[in-house]
């Protein structure tokens, strides 16, 4: 077999792990990643050893191979530019849960921005099925309801020939992270999340389950698991990411840098949709009172009635204001359903009643979701076409969850696996 010899005057030396450097622009050989360009001028035995050896010279100017002989010992050196650096784009990573049909604000908070960062950003967009159980359920639902999502993101514009889509059920590394995640994780912490406070105190009386406690340590393994730089989330889950920033600098400090820290993203328009009959809490698919949410699968003649009945606030004024939550509310949806500034649909209804304010809005919400509606008829009903996806989805997630788990598992102590 080739030895191989350093060469200081090139680069660094990276030893072994080539393949994810060669990632992209890499054939197998052996499990283990070699250039296709030095696979065409290198002979066999000369990969072997490369592989073997595990001495490479990493170059960022350009990809080359040279072939030199010194005192009759023949070595390779590679200088290989780094793909990463130029053909990959920042990875972004959010996720709803299949618990019901999704909401106005879920699109508005969640969908709707999702499909605009796919041309600028490496996006995996999650279905966070195991997020699901922490509440009473029915597994049949879950199922339907799993399919439903898929079904519902692909009609908002989540393109799954452009990004990844995926249960998280489907990837192995969530479960596995999060009891690491949680093992850093200060109790005290998790018992002051608002949303533990708000579900818990919602919950039925003697049940509730430790994973309504810790399922924002889940959360935070979701996104650390695929390393991402941008998490697009609403303003209500702003608290649980900022606790997944948290975790990810504490694991990098107690072990060593390994996760980056990700940034917060909240759109500024309608960020938060709030209930139609309760202004002053969020908008939620679970809410028993089904007049408090439209529903992006509900009929024009519902979503009419719905802000036809919609709470209001004393008076007759329309313009946004802490004191007029239900107003303030109906302006955000009609500023994101048509992209008019809300002063500017102030000044617009000014001296106008809620009746014709409201129904301007109801016909912004219908014109906007039929065309979602008509793409999710589409394909809501082709369970093959929709398992593909998933499969496809959960096959590129895998590929980077395992990445990050073997660099985790390393640094926590744990001892490798045999393959």
């Amino acid at each position: 077999m080739l030895p191989f010899k350093e060469s200081a005057e090139l680069g660094s030396v990276f030893t072994p792990f080539v393949s994810e450097w060669a990632l992209g622009i890499g054939v197998g050989v052996g499990g283990f990643g070699v250039p296709k360009k030095v696979e065409e001028h290198v002979s066999r035995e000369a990969v072997r050893g490369y592989k073997s050896n595990a001495s490479i010279i990493l170059e960022e100017r350009a990809l080359k191979k040279q072939l030199q002989h010194a005192d009759g010992c023949p070595y390779l050196i590679l200088s290989l530019k780094n793909p990463m650096s130029e053909t990959t784009k920042p990875v972004i990573l959010t996720c709803a849960q299949p618990s019901g049909l999704l909401t106005l604000g879920n699109y508005f908070g969640a969908l709707k921005n999702w499909a605009t960062m796919i041309a600028d950003y490496e996006c995996f967009f999650g279905i966070v099925d195991m997020h699901s159980i922490t509440v009473p359920y029915t597994p049949a639902e879950l199922r339907k309801n799993t399919y439903a999502t898929l079904a519902m993101y692909i009609a908002c514009g989540l393109d799954p020939e452009k990004s990844h889509l995926f249960a998280q059920s489907h990837v192995t590394g969530h479960t596995e992270l999060g009891w690491i995640l949680g093992s850093i994780c200060p109790l005290g912490q998790l018992e002051r999340m608002t949303q533990f406070k708000d579900k818990s105190s919602r919950q039925e009386k003697g049940f509730i389950g430790s994973g309504l406690l810790t399922y924002p340590v889940l959360m935070a393994a979701d996104i650390l698991l695929y390393n991402a730089d941008r998490v697009p989330v609403g303003e209500d889950q702003k608290q649980h990411v900022e606790l997944c920033r948290d975790l990810a600098q504490k694991f990098n400090s107690t072990y060593s840098d390994t996760f980056k820290v990700p940034e917060v993203y909240i759109p500024k328009v309608a960020a938060r949709v709030m209930s139609l009959q309760e202004p002053t809490r969020k908008m939620s698919k679970s809410d028993p009172n089904q007049q408090a949410a439209i529903f992006l699968l509900d009929s024009p003649d519902v979503i009419r009635k719905k802000i036809r009945s919609a709470v209001t606030d004393s008076g007759s004024e329309v313009r946004a204001g802490s004191d007029k939550p239900g107003v303030t509310n109906l302006l955000g949806i009609l500023s994101a359903a048509t992209g008019e500034s809300i002063q500017n649909l102030e000044t617009q209804f000014e001296g106008q009643q809620y009746g014709p304010f409201k129904a301007a809005v109801a016909e912004a919400v219908v014109d906007m979701l039929t065309p979602i509606q008509a793409r999710y008829a589409e394909v809501a009903d082709d369970k093959a076409y929709l398992n593909d996806v998933l499969k496809a989805g959960a096959e590129a997630a895998q590929k980077r969850a395992y990445k990050t788990l073997g660099k985790v598992y390393r640094k926590t102590g744990f001892v490798e696996r045999a393959r």
